[in-house]
């Protein structure tokens, strides 16, 4: 499998996560479970496959997608369906960094995965022609750099004090969001709005999902598990609402996550849903 990270310098810097490239994934199952992480993506399929989102409990398909799509600010895990010899481009916005690319209000995508010609219309696919073209990744990776770099408008980002809240909520634990939140100049009302426009959840919901992502983190190969005294480190009220959080954001209670051996794979907010065993 080829799989290649591009180095991102200023200005995209500042709103780009990463732009990943890769090609002959050969998974070992055909549905996979993503947890909900604070980022937008923009996704370039490039191999003619279609794409499935399924229902989450029945695992049927509920939507379709080629080409590129755009896969919004989601608070719910998402099922989707993983090919054998696929190859991508994505691009992953940090969260703040989405709303001076895509010009409407991020809440908009809240939960929903969309075909991308529906924010950028024929050009986005222009672009996909260009990167299906180009000779190696170093040429894919700049012909989206180039793309990127015409499609930020700079008068759009965020006022730095909501993103200052931001960063704290990311940092800081979640006993601490009261006093964040108070501490924007402006009402609550007015900063919940202003998250939502700008990065399409609400405070608390990202310190929730910050919290948990960490607490990935701390679990992958980690041997013995103690579920009280993780529940406890991570500032949950008790172990019920730790196991209640757990299964909202990954759709297992953590018994099952690690029965599951979800723990031990490499990826922390991806997991195989019919894995052969």
């Amino acid at each position: 499998m080829i799989f290649e990270n591009h180095i991102l310098e200023k200005p995209l810097a500042a709103y780009i996560e990463s732009i990943f490239y890769y090609k002959g994934y050969k998974p070992d199952h055909s549905v996979e479970r993503v947890v909900p992480t604070g980022h937008v993506f923009i996704i370039f399929e490039l191999n003619g496959f279609e794409y499935h989102t399924f229902d989450s409990d029945t695992l049927q398909p509920n939507g379709s997608y080629k080409n590129v799509w755009v896969s919004g600010m989601h608070k719910e895990y998402l099922s989707i369906s993983a090919h054998q010899n696929s190859e991508m481009l994505v691009i992953q916005f940090k969260t703040d960094g989405a709303y001076p690319f895509l010009q409407l209000p991020i809440h908009k995508l809240n939960n929903k995965v969309i075909a991308a010609q529906e924010l950028f219309g024929a050009e986005i696919l222009v672009l996909r022609e260009q990167i299906l073209k180009a000779e190696n990744a170093t040429e894919k990776f700049n012909w989206v750099e180039a793309w990127l770099t015409q499609k930020i408008a700079v008068n759009k980002i965020p006022d730095g004090t909501v993103v200052n809240v931001l960063k704290q909520l990311k940092t800081k634990p979640l006993t601490d969001s009261r006093e964040i939140i108070a501490s924007y100049p402006n009402t609550q009302k007015h900063l919940i709005h202003q998250f939502k426009k700008y990065f399409g959840l609400t405070p608390k919901v990202f310190h929730r999902i910050f919290r948990f992502n960490e607490l990935l983190k701390k679990l992958q190969n980690k041997q013995p598990l103690i579920w009280a005294q993780i529940a406890y480190e991570f500032g949950y009220s008790d172990q019920s609402h730790f196991i209640k959080e757990f299964k909202e954001f990954s759709g297992f209670n953590p018994q099952e996550f690690i029965k599951s051996g979800f723990h031990e794979e490499e990826e922390t907010n991806f997991f195989p849903l019919d894995r052969k065993g």
